[in-house]
C-alpha cells in the first residue's frame, strides 16, 4: 500500500512481448495490484505473460483489439472491483520508468489532486532523449489540449504515465471514453467539465528503439476533432453538444 491505500497499476500491453515482463519485474513494493490487458497481441506477448508468477499480477485479455484506451478502461474495472483506491496507468512497452511511480501518485494520495499526469516535455533530458518529431508533436498537441480542456498547467497532454483516485472513476463513464489514440485527451477534457482537479508531475522519458505506432493522420486529424468536441462541450449549453459528429462522450469506435 502506499500510505494506506490500495495501489494498482493498469499495464495495457499490445505487441509488447519481452517489454511487458521487463514493467511487471520492475514494479515498486508499493504496488498491491498489477492489471495486464493484452489487447489481442498477435505476437508472443500472451505466451510470455502466462509464465508470471508475480501474486500481484493479474492478466486479462480482449478477444479483439479495442485500442489503448479500450484497455485502460477494462482494466479500471478490474482495479475498482479489487477496491483500489489509487489507479496508475503504466504502459507495456517499459516507456516509462517505475522509480517516478510513488512521486507521480502523491498528490493524489495527499488530497491535492484528482489525476494526476506524466510530464516528460520539462524533465532535464527530455531533448537528449526524445527523438525531436515526437518531442514536436507533443509540443502541438499539448498546446491544442490546454486551449480545448481549460487545464492550462497541462504540459504534456499525450504522456500515458498517470495516477487517478477511486473516486474519480466511480464518477466517470468509463466505457464511454475515446478507446483510440487521442484517449488521454478526450480523458482530460471529460475530467476539466467535471471539475476535477489535474496535475502535472515531472517524469523520467524513457526511449529505446520501438518504433512509434502512431499514424500520422491521428496526430493531425483524429486529436484535433477529439479538442474540438471537447472545446465545444465546454461552452455549448446542450447537455450533450456536438461537433462533426462526435459527442463529447465519446463512443468506442473508429475515425
Amino acid at each position: 500500500m502506499l500510505e494506506g491505500q490500495r495501489l494498482a497499476v493498469v499495464i495495457p500491453a499490445f505487441n509488447t512481448s519481452h517489454r511487458v515482463l521487463r514493467v511487471l519485474a520492475s514494479l515498486p513494493d508499493a504496488v498491491d495490484l498489477a492489471i495486464v490487458v493484452d489487447d489481442a497481441s498477435r505476437d508472443d506477448t500472451a505466451a510470455l505473460l502466462s509464465g508470471v508468477c508475480d501474486p500481484r499480477v493479474v492478466v486479462l485479455r480482449h478477444a479483439e483489439n479495442r485500442g489503448v484506451g479500450g484497455a485502460i478502461a477494462t482494466g479500471y474495472h478490474h482495479a475498482l472491483a479489487r477496491d483500489a483506491a489509487l489507479v496508475a496507468v503504466m504502459a507495456g512497452d517499459a516507456q516509462m520508468h517505475p522509480d517516478d511511480l510513488v512521486a507521480l501518485a502523491m498528490p493524489v494520495v495527499r488530497g491535492e489532486a484528482d489525476y494526476a499526469k506524466g510530464n516528460r516535455l520539462v524533465h532535464p533530458s527530455c531533448l537528449r532523449v526524445m527523438p525531436l518529431s515526437r518531442y514536436l508533436g507533443n509540443q502541438a498537441l499539448s498546446l491544442l489540449t490546454r486551449y480545448a480542456t481549460g487545464l492550462r498547467d497541462i504540459s504534456d497532454s499525450q504522456c500515458g504515465y498517470t495516477v487517478i483516485a477511486r473516486r474519480v472513476l466511480e464518477a466517470l463513464d468509463i466505457d464511454r471514453l475515446w478507446s483510440r489514440y487521442g484517449y488521454p485527451n478526450h480523458l482530460l477534457g471529460v475530467l476539466a467539465r467535471e471539475g476535477f482537479r489535474v496535475t502535472d508531475v515531472t517524469v523520467r522519458p524513457v526511449y529505446a528503439d520501438e518504433r512509434s505506432g502512431v499514424r500520422l493522420r491521428d496526430a493531425v486529424i483524429t486529436v484535433p476533432r477529439i479538442l474540438a468536441a471537447v472545446a465545444l462541450g465546454r461552452t455549448a449549453l446542450a447537455a450533450r453538444p456536438t461537433v462533426l459528429g462526435l459527442p463529447m462522450n465519446l463512443r468506442r469506435s473508429t475515425l
